[in-house]
């Protein structure tokens, strides 16, 4: 096992769609804040167009700023080549025709210390995952609305 691998923490991704291809900027000076602040850093960015007729095409940064309004060009480069055409496919897959998405994939570095500590004790990663924003919402919702059954009875 390399040396680098040793010191690396999580490693997590993220697709983010942008329904009408509406990609507002407003998002990138909060990521530059985490990776500026050491609690992330972006293995891969790679933005993606699906089409009317359901082909999925990558984009260029430069393509993003039609406008002038959105400065990408701090991220030109955030490629360590671990997106294939197989990753941009399976986003593509999420995405309804018309749209866009950023694909991200990022290190917790915040959590390298604590993944470093467990490797040496032997520990691994077995398992991992997300809750979604709306199935948390949901569920509590549904909690709240039991609770509220209860005591009404």
């Amino acid at each position: 096992m390399s040396e680098d691998f040793e010191d690396m923490g999580p490693i997590d991704y993220l697709v983010i769609e942008f329904p009408g291809n509406r990609m507002t900027g407003e998002g990138f000076p909060l990521l530059l804040d985490l990776v500026d602040r050491g609690i992330v850093r972006i293995l891969d960015l790679l933005f993606v167009r699906k089409d009317a007729d359901g082909s999925v095409v990558a984009l260029e940064l430069r393509d993003l700023d039609a406008d002038g309004d959105v400065d990408l060009s701090v991220f030109e480069g955030s490629s360590s080549g671990l997106l294939g055409q197989d990753d941009l496919d399976e986003a593509g897959m999420a995405l309804e025709p018309g749209n866009s998405a950023g694909i991200l994939i990022y290190e917790n570095l915040w959590a390298a210390p604590l993944a470093r500590a467990l490797r040496r004790g032997g520990a691994q990663l077995v398992a991992g995952g997300r809750i979604p924003v709306q199935a948390l919402l949901a569920s509590l919702e549904a909690a709240e609305a039991a609770e509220g059954g209860r005591s009404a009875a």
